[in-house]
């Protein structure tokens, strides 16, 4: 067999694998999360549906757009209902409602990258007593709910190079598999993933946001932070 050949049967492998693998993801929201992620799990060849209260206007239509062949937008309801994945891009002090109302997650994976941000006076607060995470879990569960995504903004996520070197994304959940499906969403995009246990840690990887956000917007010396993986 010439090399040619054997060339053209590894890229064809290669597709067939990627289609394979290649899940309907559904992004819950059309704000900057929502921008930053679903073009780019689009790169990676799964199918992306946007879960928006307005599918048709022009916003949701141009991020539509931007998410390759086979994206659409619809209703939330609607949109997790079609979803093996479903991202919650949403406010963080809604998680609640917003996952109640979208009907029946049993079996899907639930990547949560929200901060449950209040503000009291001058600074931010954590506003729930455990985690977004573990409400969601609450509220659906059975569901896998992984954390993921809420420790940097939607520039480094879609351009990691600019943080000066490798990023690592938190994964909390109860749920190993799940978490293994997440990783690869993380690393496809150039991002390193790193499993720190159940969802009750999600508490403190939602703290996180909390020091940044605080010093950032306050009255303290602001900074930029970026987990990295120890060699």
């Amino acid at each position: 067999m010439t090399a040619r050949k054997l060339l053209s049967l590894s890229v064809i492998l290669s597709l067939l694998l990627s289609t394979a693998s290649a899940e309907t993801i559904a992004i819950i929201g059309t704000g900057d999360v929502a921008t930053a992620l679903g073009p780019e799990f689009a790169d990676q060849g799964h199918e992306i549906v946007y879960g928006s209260r307005t599918p048709d206007s022009d916003k949701a239509r141009e991020l539509v757009a931007r998410s390759g062949e086979g994206a659409s937008a619809t209703s939330p309801g609607e949109a997790a209902k079609a979803a093996d994945i479903v991202v919650l891009a949403v406010p963080g002090l809604m998680v609640r409602e917003i996952t109640a109302g979208l009907g029946d997650l049993s079996g899907k994976i639930i990547i949560d990258p929200t901060n449950p941000l209040q503000r009291k006076t001058l600074t931010f607060h954590h506003a729930v007593e455990t985690s977004n995470a573990q409400i969601i879990q609450e509220v659906a569960p059975d569901a896998h709910v992984v954390k993921a995504f809420n420790t940097l903004n939607w520039k480094t996520m879609i351009d990691p190079d600019s943080s000066g070197g490798p990023v690592s994304i938190p994964l909390a959940g109860d749920s190993r598999s799940a978490k293994r499906t997440v990783a690869k969403l993380v690393e496809g995009m150039g991002l390193d993933a790193i499993d720190v246990g159940g969802i009750e840690n999600a508490h403190w990887v939602e703290g996180m946001l909390i020091l940044w956000i605080n010093n950032r917007y306050g009255t303290r010396e602001s900074f930029d932070y970026h987990l990295r993986k120890t060699k």
